[in-house]
């Protein structure tokens, strides 16, 4: 066991030192030990390797805001022990780490599997409302209502220390770390790219699964070339915890017959391909410097990025797909340049200026609107403040400041419209 620095990860190892690598990757509010009754038969054949979260279990708590940032961590942490080729099995969010590795680095994955694993993961409003709803109530509500997501009925009434060691696991989590774990599995989309996953892969799912079930799960096996499914009975999202036995039998007969043979596995550095060099023609001659004429201007879209499509992304982000969805639906041949305007400009030049955070520019934002009474406008700028990080009283702050040099009346109905929004934004949905 180890604890590691800010860009590595916890870890522990058990089985024999000379065995290949086997990673376990655990699921947002869990710890490695959601995989302790794997562990013991696994490590007959396996090194184990299993990991904690930023935030979770004894981790420190640097947060982690991307998927793609996790697997840098993880492979950080592999480098630094010299782990070169790796099983991974890993659950939820853990299964996300999975599928980055094997679709960014293919050179270290010899097998995967992915369990309650889904290409997407709900719509990224649902998780980043769920950090809203953390950010104003802490992890008490979502610790609350965690087992009737994670196990079956029966299994949460007849196990009731397991379900309150569920419950104070995500209630000792690192709120921030949870919230950056929420707004990478908002962003993390790779429903494009699963034609591109090359290795033996399982797609294990429980059958009672109501946050990434049967459905999340054919729709991996139809994209990944190589991908077969099981689906475990009697099983919801924590498969691992509620159907021990029958999880570690299919991860044993995966691992055992799906590893790829052509890459070295173990705690050893593969050695690079030997280079065949290739002859290429030589280079045409080298006009003189005086024939050399101006270089003719690029078009402006070869040096910047599309403005709509960054506008569009952050827009998205600040303000939620529904609303935005809503937005565009109803545009017509009369506002859809207005739209268009709207996305390019306000979103794609000015929200996307790296100047100030955007917690800065809702602050701005949400005095803009008080000032000119826009209060339709102020409620879902409201919401998009909670996105961005503001907490209700950070919003209040701002319309007292607001207050005093936009008027009283115009703060009074501010004060209105924001109280609504926030109690709708900030109340735990049981």
């Amino acid at each position: 066991m180890s604890e590691t620095p800010k860009n590595t990860l916890q870890y522990r190892f058990d089985g024999p030192e000379d065995a290949p690598v086997l990673i376990l990757g655990p699921s947002l509010g869990t710890t490695w030990h959601m995989w302790d009754r794997q562990v013991p038969e696994l490590a007959r054949q396996w090194r184990v390797f299993r990991f904690d979260l930023p935030g979770h279990g004894g981790s420190p708590a640097h947060p982690a805001g991307s998927v793609a940032d996790l697997a840098a961590r993880l492979l950080a942490t592999l480098d630094e022990l010299g782990v070169q080729r790796f099983g991974y099995a890993g659950c939820s969010l853990g299964g996300a780490i999975g599928a980055e590795l094997a679709l960014r680095h293919p050179q270290r994955v010899a097998s995967l599997a992915l369990i309650a694993a889904s290409p997407r993961f709900g719509t990224a409003d649902e998780f980043r409302q769920r950090g809203v709803i953390v950010r104003s109530n802490g992890l008490d509500p979502i610790a609350r209502t965690s087992p009737e997501h994670w196990f079956t009925s029966g299994f949460a009434a007849a196990q009731p220390a397991i379900t309150d060691w569920a419950v104070q696991m995500v209630r000792t989590t690192d709120p921030g770390c949870y919230i950056a774990a929420c707004e990478a599995l908002a962003s993390f989309d790779v429903r494009a790219e699963l034609g591109s996953i090359g290795v033996p892969t399982l797609v294990l799912v429980g059958s009672d699964d109501q946050v990434t079930g049967p459905a999340q799960a054919r729709t991996l096996v139809a994209g990944i070339p190589d991908a077969r499914l099981a689906v475990v009975p009697a099983a919801s999202h924590l498969a691992p915890v509620e159907q021990p036995a029958a999880v570690t039998d299919l991860l044993v007969r995966h691992f055992s017959t799906a590893w790829q043979p052509a890459y070295e596995t173990g705690q050893h550095a593969i050695p690079a391909a030997p280079v065949k060099p290739v002859l290429a023609p030589p280079p045409p001659p080298v006009a003189p410097v005086a024939e050399i004429g101006p270089t003719e201007a690029q078009p402006e879209a070869a040096i910047r990025p599309d403005r709509h499509d960054m506008g569009l992304k952050v827009r998205r982000e600040v303000l939620g797909d529904a609303h935005v969805d809503r937005a565009l639906a109803s545009a017509d041949a009369f506002s859809g340049d207005f739209q268009e305007f709207l996305t390019r400009y306000a979103w794609g030049e000015i929200w996307s200026r790296p100047g100030l955070d955007r917690r800065m520019r809702s602050c701005v934002t949400l005095t803009a609107l008080v000032a000119g009474g826009h209060l339709e406008e102020l409620a879902f700028h409201t919401r998009a403040a909670l996105r961005n990080g503001l907490t209700a009283d950070e919003i209040k702050e701002v319309l007292l400041q607001a207050a005093v040099y936009c008027g009283v009346p115009a703060a009074n109905s501010a004060f209105k419209v924001a109280q609504a929004v926030i109690r709708e934004e900030t109340t735990p949905q049981e």
